[in-house]
């Protein structure tokens, strides 16, 4: 067990030590962070791959104490350090994936171009092997006990954390923090992308039975008539309809309970930061003009470990990387220490 008899959780974080300063090393940790640098298939601004370098760098400027949850950290956060290969193969592809989104987007004929053709296939067989990647990092931390959030990198890695989290868990929901839904069928002919993980997740894991979607406001016509086809297990708050019942009288309380209630007893929490306003994210991958504020959705999330639902995880994901500006990973940095306790006063 770490040793916290001579640490001070007032004093000045220690960059020696691990994310927010803990000293506390994996095997004693509670919970563990995953960064999974990968970002092939963003279709606009890149740098996500890169976030979780310099959101540790952030962390050591978060205070430690949380007066929901003032314990929590006691039991131990700790992250890894991201997988240099991941991001070599991320950086390789992301290039591949420039040049084919620039050729298709003009409108050029997929077949027409052998190099394009196979550039397609390496992207996908990419996709294929990070999934695989983020499920056995994930598989063996639950084995050892470990509770587990996946620190991004684009919305795409999180599948094989689902995957992973379902086979442990059974049925369970996902609360979904985003400005999009994420339910292309294949956005830019690609199998896995960021645009197409929840239904890449809604098709491959039946045991997730509920996805609760927030804020919406940026998405496709398909992905509207799958929400109406899906009522069952799909239920979108859309930005404009949120803030349209506010504007008529509708408390933030009153559609928080209304959202609790509508989430099943194990809920997975998956926070695209560009979710929340872009004065808050303003270099995400793909930032969108309204959303959240912070405290609206930790309200939420702390009403909901309030209903006696169990929290089993989270994902924090398109955090961006802005040029002399670490605005980005400072609110990313805040997220995480929130989202991070929660996580463990959930499983005590």
């Amino acid at each position: 067990m770490t040793d916290l008899s001579h640490f001070d959780p007032n004093a000045a974080s220690n960059p020696n030590n691990n994310i927010f300063g803990l000293p506390f090393n994996e095997e004693d940790a509670r919970l563990v962070i995953l960064p999974v640098p990968w970002e092939v298939t963003v279709s606009y601004n890149a740098g996500t791959a890169r976030a979780a370098d310099h959101i540790f760098k952030a962390s050591m400027h978060v205070d430690l104490f949380d007066p929901d949850y003032k314990e929590s950290w006691r039991q131990g956060f700790y992250m890894r350090p991201p997988d240099k290969k991941i991001l070599l193969k991320s950086d390789y592809l992301r290039k591949e994936a420039e040049l084919y989104i620039d050729y298709i987007s003009h409108g050029e004929i997929l077949e027409k171009n052998l190099f394009m053709c196979k550039s397609q296939r390496d992207i996908n067989e990419g996709g294929v092997y990070l999934n695989k990647w983020v499920y056995e990092q994930t598989k063996q931390l639950i084995n050892r006990n470990k509770l587990v959030a996946v620190l991004g990198g684009d919305h795409s890695i999180v599948l094989g954390f689902f995957k992973a989290m379902a086979e442990q868990h059974g049925d369970f929901g996902v609360l979904q923090i985003d400005a999009h839904c994420d339910l292309r069928q294949s956005y830019e002919f690609f199998t896995y992308s960021h645009a197409s993980v929840m239904y890449n997740a809604l098709t491959e894991i039946p045991s997730l039975t509920h996805l609760v979607q927030l804020g919406a406001r940026d998405y496709c016509q398909e992905e509207w008539e799958y929400i109406q086809n899906n009522k069952e297990r799909v239920i979108t708050y859309f930005d404009k309809d949120i803030k349209e019942r506010q504007y008529e009288g509708e408390t933030w309380k009153q559609i928080t309970d209304e959202i609790v209630n509508k989430l099943p007893q194990k809920v997975l929490v998956s926070f695209d930061i560009d979710g929340l306003d872009p004065k808050l994210c303003p270099n995400t991958g793909t930032p969108v003009q309204g959303g959240f504020e912070t405290e609206q959705i930790f309200y939420l999330l702390k009403k909901i470990v309030q209903s006696g639902r169990q929290f089993i995880g989270f994902d924090l994901v398109e955090i961006g990387v802005g040029d002399n500006n670490e605005w980005d990973a400072n609110v990313g940095a805040h997220i995480l220490w929130r989202l991070a306790n929660m996580l463990v006063a959930s499983n005590q």
